[in-house]
């Protein structure tokens, strides 16, 4: 069932007395998932996860910017010697024309090009399921639902922003891209995107998921991709690097210093980001606004919104329509971000001016960090590696519209292996933080009996990090205290704006 879905056209379903109409959109779009019969009975195959004719299940024509309904912006990013507000030709040698307007924008909404949503229709929309077997497991009266990005061609939400990045650098005349990649899930995904639009791709992943995730590296080559192990020998930030460490296990902030660098020395070059900055955030609301309308479709209201946290686009690509609605006062949700007790930005974090990227090419952004010279212990297995939040989540903290909490990764991993074995899906490492808070929030709803409706982001699979799946089940997966001492030298590092 790779690549399309199995949908059963609505004449079709047969429900049984024990469904309510409640759960009708989500067991259309995944009948087997919910004991229905998967003998053909006008069944279709789809290359969209959505029904037919459903208005709910269309994919956005808009992406949808938050900071125009702030009622606080957000502070800009500094220029990294002047230390003055970034002008836009200043990010010009970096990224495309029209991804710098997004970046500085205060329009609302977006459109998306024809384009760009023509290549999403070969995966979105994208399901929302409810995760009865979990909940069964649990013994919750809360409804848990998550919605699945683990249905794109990559396997995560990355090529939600992956795609128009690329779209909008070929339509500017550019010839190749480059960017870095920790766990090989944005890396892959820009490899699929130029590959559908015939542009150049290089990649530096860092060096401890090069060497431990072959497959997702192998992935990138299969769509064309050239894959660097960072630091490398390429570039002048990655030689010294080295030259400090030769056994650097590379970090997200060094192996962007080393794209950026490249991007900043070809004309022909721009550089690509997967998280972090606002446009990515803004591409990937797409993920919220279709979840919008399948919650109103289930006549659902969520009470709780839960994702998980590296650099932020997976979670505000969830929150950000929601945060919306709730600023409209139409709901009123808590919205919690769950990050890993090894790399907690956010919760342990300074709200400061820093560096993006490791050698401080990049603009300086305000934002809760651990320091741009802050390296997560190699070993940990559950993703989110990145020293610094977004500054718009990081606004929005600061704002008090959501909160935060921080996993250590073997209770992560216990509650993947909880769903894995209840709802059939492996999840990626990334979002095993967001079950395990899931199932905290369902084990006390059991205790108080309240009957929440809890919302959370499946934001991909685990088929290529199964070899962190190996060292829980092995009991080789360790928690790993997180070091004030190392927060504190990187911390030494910031400069003072």
């Amino acid at each position: 069932m790779m690549g399309t879905h199995c949908i059963f056209s609505a004449n079709s379903l047969p429900i049984s007395p024990r469904f309510n109409s409640k759960d009708l959109l989500a067991e259309k779009q995944w009948p087997w998932r919910y004991g229905l019969s998967t003998r053909p009975m006008n069944v279709r195959l789809r290359a969209r996860a959505g029904l037919e004719g459903d208005k709910s299940l269309e994919i956005p024509h808009q992406w949808y910017n938050l900071i125009a309904d702030l009622p606080v912006k957000p502070p800009p990013p500094l220029h990294p010697k002047t230390h003055e507000p970034v002008k836009p030709e200043d990010l010009s040698p970096l990224f495309a024309q029209e991804l710098i307007k997004q970046e500085v924008t205060s329009d609302r909404f977006i459109d998306i090009p024809d384009e760009v949503r023509d290549v999403y229709s070969l995966w979105r929309p994208t399901p929302l399921i409810r995760a009865r077997r979990l909940e069964k497991l649990l013994d919750t009266p809360a409804r848990i639902y998550y919605k699945y990005e683990g249905v794109s061609p990559a396997g995560s939400h990355k090529p939600n922003s992956a795609v128009p990045q690329a779209w909008y650098n070929v339509q500017e005349g550019i010839k190749n891209v480059v960017t870095e990649t920790g766990a090989g899930q944005w890396g892959s995904a820009l490899a699929f995107a130029c590959s559908i639009f015939g542009l150049g791709c290089e990649v530096w992943q860092v060096a401890a998921s090069y060497d431990s995730k072959p497959y997702r590296r192998l992935m990138m080559q299969t769509w064309g991709a050239k894959v660097h192990s960072s630091p490398s020998m390429i570039t002048e930030s990655g030689k010294r690097i080295l030259q400090e460490d030769p056994s650097s296990p590379g970090s997200l902030g060094i192996a962007i210093s080393e794209a950026v660098e490249v991007a900043a020395k070809n004309a022909d070059t721009k550089y690509c980001l997967g998280s972090v900055l606002n446009h990515v955030l803004l591409h990937q609301t797409v993920i919220g606004e279709e979840c919008i309308k399948q919650m109103e479709a289930l006549g659902e209201t969520p009470d709780v919104i839960i994702g998980c946290t590296g650099g932020g686009s997976n979670f505000a690509g969830l929150s950000f329509p929601f945060i919306r609605e709730k600023l409209k006062k139409k709901i009123n949700p808590v919205i919690r971000a769950v990050e890993p007790t090894a790399c907690p930005s956010l919760t342990k974090g300074v709200y400061r001016y820093d560096y993006g990227d490791t050698a401080g090419m990049t603009p300086l952004m305000k934002m809760h960090t651990l320091g741009h010279d802050f390296v997560p212990d190699p070993i940990h297995a559950g993703g989110l590696r990145y020293h610094g939040m977004a500054p718009l989540l990081s606004h929005i903290y600061e704002l008090g519209f959501m909160d935060a909490i921080s996993i250590p990764q073997t209770e992560c991993f216990h509650g993947a292996i909880q769903f894995a074995r209840s709802e059939g899906l492996i999840p990626a490492p990334e979002p095993t933080h967001a079950i395990a808070a899931t199932i905290r929030e369902a084990l006390h709803c059991k205790e108080t009996g309240e009957a929440k409706v809890i919302l959370t982001a499946m934001c991909g699979h685990g088929h290529f990090d199964l070899t962190s799946y190996e060292k829980y089940l092995q009991g080789n997966m360790v928690d790993l205290a997180f070091s004030d001492e190392k927060m504190k030298a990187a911390l030494g590092n910031i400069p003072l704006v």
